[in-house]
């Protein structure tokens, strides 16, 4: 029986000391990386309707219909 104590101290001493062994290890928190899209505007695909659309009603406006006015 003592020898069984004796063996049980041993075991569970040796244990211990070589979960031990280096100390208590810090612990290591590493950053998230966050990858973030750039905005787009919504814009941009109404741009170009809007210009040609502005270019047509100044085409429009500055033409006379090429016939004269009577007064």
């Amino acid at each position: 029986m003592k020898k069984t104590i004796l063996a049980l101290a041993l075991a569970s001493t040796a244990g211990v000391g070589m979960a031990n062994a280096g100390g208590i290890a810090p612990v290591v928190v590493e950053e998230e990386v966050v990858i973030e899209d750039a905005a787009s505007s919504s814009a941009v695909g109404i741009i170009v309707p809007l210009m040609l659309l502005l270019l047509i009603a100044a085409a429009a406006s500055s033409s006379d219909g090429g016939a004269p006015l009577i007064d």
